[in-house]
């Protein structure tokens, strides 16, 4: 199965992590025996530490660290925990405990300190997210054959601790693939449905929820088995000091004339990368690391999250205790409002990692399964929680360009008017983004209650999948929500009791006078403004102060009427020829207001039929099932029935047949 335990002085010489020349992608790989089917990696020649510029592989080193390691066991029953267990204060990394490297001077050599590992995970906010990133490498193996994903609470061997399983029976990942997997900026996923792209979730994620992760993978192709097993541990790389990140892997072939897996290292290479293992993993023997394929099957991914950060009380930062079958955020549960509220999915999505998972996908297809605490998720779409739905269609563009065709499913919870619950639910090439994102502030009733549902593949996510890049596409589309929910609201708030706050519109006002009234002299020198043949005063209008604020609110409306405004003969402006505009356009904008009026009644008449349509739809719908169930009792009676007489005619002829005996 493996290489003898004898003990050998062997360095720890493991896989480092370096940039790639020009986009400063880091990659990780290790060097293969002479018999190896990979290609060999170029060895750490001078050539090779030498300027990026000078070459454009990934350059691997084997740095030997600080201790020397004598054995491949490890007798020690406590996995070592990191310096700091909370998050948000693991970040000071101590230096002094690193032997510096010996490089060659004069050369320009990179590479990742391990205080990076930390760094990039504080893209993650919400822990929930650093989840839902582990579960998209799940969601995209489905294309390979991926059934399910198993989300649960498992414990540590060493110290009893609790740590987080995350199991998928996807295609799993060869040798090079968990280099890949390990390393930052790799993302072999191709496909324009798959969620991963930038090679860097694995990372951010893995280290938000825990110090230390170790990942098993199997995968078959081409009549070849593989599998392999590699640790991330912010714990080691703390603890001893490095100051660049190490990665031990182990990979394995199943060789068909020995019937068994067998390592396709070097042997000091393996035994090396064997002992960081068995020191700083939960388990402390060879065949326990390779126990945990026994339930991988012939191919998938098996990931344990251990060491998980606190919160600032001690206390894990994911509850595993309080709910047999789900996982909460701790302290997170606010109880506020009344209990259909607080009970409402888009109240509970944020602390219940059930919850989220049900709504983290707009489609899942009904031969993938999504497990938690050994149940399985039920799906939920939240447009089927909203009443009188309406569809809008929306095209964006972008530089005079339709960059794509989204339909928004938009409409009241079904709750309504009891929550104030709204937000629209972003998804992004079926991942949840934006989970009931409030485009518009409610100081009072308008917009309660309205939720909508759009998939939104024309603006990018950002890394941590929790958020858009803030670009114009996405300002356009906040504007465009915002205009949806307000016409929606205006057009649809009647149906769920809410009453229509109309402003006081411009009325004719009733003084007005036909009779004409003195002409006024003018001042001695001035000639008349109206002459004598127009000398009948033109009506007086009394503005509504309505309109006057109206007209605050629209500079431009105020600047095109003041322009419209006729002057005399003299230059001078005829007094009161704007008000007999204003009106005039007052008697026809309540001439369309009545018009308005008079369709919204029609149209509320409309869908009160629909609506009674509707019922009585159900109700019939309801009697025909129970006319269905009657049939179906029928039937059974009748069936009992039949075999009762078909009994009792054995009987009978039982007894006929003793008669004559």
């Amino acid at each position: 199965m493996s290489y003898d335990n004898r003990s050998v002085n062997v360095s720890h010489d493991a896989v480092v992590v370096k940039p790639e020349r020009g986009n400063m992608l880091q990659s990780i790989s290790s060097p293969r025996s002479h018999g190896s089917k990979e290609h060999p990696l170029p060895q750490d020649s001078e050539e090779n530490r030498g300027s990026i510029g000078q070459s454009s592989t990934s350059v691997v080193d084997q740095v030997r660290s600080p201790a020397d390691d004598a054995g491949v066991t490890s007798s020690s029953t406590i996995c070592p925990a990191p310096v700091c267990r909370q998050f948000w204060k693991a970040g000071s990394y101590n230096d002094e405990l690193s032997s510096k490297s010996q490089q060659p001077n004069g050369k320009n050599y990179l590479h990742v300190h391990p205080m990076f590992l930390h760094s990039n995970a504080t893209s993650h906010k919400w822990a929930f997210g650093a989840v839902a990133e582990l579960l998209d490498n799940a969601v995209d193996e489905i294309q390979n054959g991926a059934t399910f994903v198993i989300v649960d609470k498992t414990t540590n061997p060493r110290d009893g601790t609790t740590a987080l399983l995350i199991q998928d029976d996807g295609g799993g990942m060869d040798p090079q693939a968990m280099r890949n997997c390990m390393g930052f900026g790799f993302s072999d996923k191709k496909s324009d449905s798959a969620i991963g792209r930038y090679g860097n979730g694995f990372k951010t994620s893995t280290m938000r929820l825990g110090a230390d992760v170790i990942v098993f993978s199997r995968h078959s192709k081409n009549q070849t088995l593989t599998q392999s097993i590699g640790l991330l541990s912010y714990t080691y790389l703390t603890r001893t000091g490095h100051d660049r990140i190490v990665v031990p892997i182990l990979d394995y072939e199943f060789k068909v004339s020995a019937g068994e897996f067998k390592p396709l290292q070097d042997r000091e290479h393996f035994i090396s990368s064997l002992s960081i293992l068995l020191e700083w993993s939960p388990f402390s023997t060879e065949a326990e690391l390779l126990q945990q394929f026994d339930d991988v099957g012939p191919h998938g991914t098996k990931v344990i999250i251990y060491n998980m950060w606190l919160n600032s009380d001690a206390k894990l930062e994911l509850d595993f205790d309080s709910v047999a079958e789900d996982i909460l955020i701790e302290g997170s549960i606010k109880k506020t409002g009344s209990k259909i509220v607080n009970d409402h999915i888009a109240s509970r999505f944020s602390y219940s990692l059930r919850v989220y998972l049900s709504i983290l996908y707009l489609r899942i297809p009904e031969t993938f399964k999504i497990s938690l605490r050994g149940k399985v998720v039920e799906h939920h779409n939240v447009a089927d929680d909203l009443m009188h739905p309406q569809y809008i269609l929306y095209k964006p563009q972008a530089a005079g360009s339709e960059e794509a065709v989204v339909v928004t499913t938009i409409g009241f919870l079904k709750e309504a008017p009891k929550v104030n619950l709204h937000g629209f639910c972003v998804y992004h090439k079926n991942r949840l983004i934006m989970p009931f994102w409030q485009v518009i502030s409610y100081s009072s009733n308008r917009g309660r209650g309205v939720v909508g549902v759009l998939e939104a593949n024309f603006v990018e996510p950002t890394h941590n999948k929790q958020d858009f890049e803030k670009t114009v596409l996405l300002q356009k589309l906040e504007n465009r929500l915002k205009e949806m929910t307000v016409e929606y609201w205006s057009c649809h708030c009647v149906l769920i009791g809410y009453q229509v706050n109309k402003k006081p519109r411009l009325q004719i006002p009733q003084n007005v006078q036909s009779a004409g009234r003195q002409a006024i002299s003018p001042p001695p020198g001035f000639k008349a403004v109206f002459p004598q043949r127009n000398s009948t005063s033109l009506p007086r209008v009394s503005v509504e102060p309505v309109l006057l604020e109206k007209r605050k609110e629209h500079p431009d409306y105020v600047a095109s009427a003041a322009s419209k405004r006729k002057v005399g003969n003299d230059g001078f402006t005829v007094p009161g020829q704007d008000r007999v505009e204003q009106c005039i356009r007052g008697s026809a904008s309540q001439s369309q207001d009545s018009e308005t009026v008079k369709l919204m009644e029609k149209n509320k008449k409309l869908r009160a039929k629909c609506l009674d349509h509707k019922v009585r739809s159900q109700n019939l719908e309801i009697k025909a099932m129970n006319l269905k169930s009657e049939i179906e009792n029928a039937k059974s009676e009748y069936e009992r029935l039949m075999g009762e007489l078909q009994a009792l005619g054995m009987v009978k002829g039982e007894h006929r047949r003793n008669v004559n005996a």
